[in-house]
């Protein structure tokens, strides 16, 4: 059984830009990181979604800016924008609070079409879950742009 937590990444006074790190490893955004920052072929998509992240955390992480992937009642979204192939998945929490995840390149017509972007999105499914649960414990709050009491928290994913 994995164990997963919460870290900060970025906070402003719009948005709270939050990762997962399972098994005490490095987040899962900074994996997504080193996976495409030396990738040329890969390059314009990778810095589209460093740009929009860059929005996001100065302007608020609007619903337009992503593309629900999930199913109906979670909060899975993908940041793609311009990106024809590369995806960044995430939680979209609300305008104020962004959880990002990891990602790869949409090869084919869905994600659950292909098993490392299926993996990535059941991770976050199955996270959205457990913080739902969470927030309805009174365990963690989420409030504008913070989720107080998740630093502490270990999730068993």
């Amino acid at each position: 059984m994995k164990t997963a937590k919460i870290v900060s990444i970025a906070t402003s006074d719009q948005v709270g830009l939050y990762s997962i790190c399972f098994n005490n490893d490095e987040s899962e955004f900074r994996k997504f990181v080193k996976k495409f920052k030396d990738n040329a072929a890969l390059n314009k998509d990778y810095q589209s979604i460093l740009y929009a992240l860059d929005r996001i955390i100065a302007k608020g992480a609007f619903e337009r800016m992503f593309r629900y992937e999930g199913k109906m009642n979670d909060n899975v979204v993908a940041l793609s924008l311009d990106s024809k192939k590369l995806r960044l998945y995430c939680l979209r929490m609300s305008d104020q609070i962004l959880i990002v995840g990891n990602g790869g390149v949409k090869e084919t017509r869905t994600y659950d079409e292909d098993e490392e972007l299926s993996g990535y999105v059941m991770d976050l499914q199955k996270f959205d879950e457990l913080l739902k649960q969470a927030q309805e414990e009174g365990s963690i709050y989420i409030e504008q742009n913070m989720i107080t009491g998740i630093e502490e928290m270990t999730f068993r994913v």
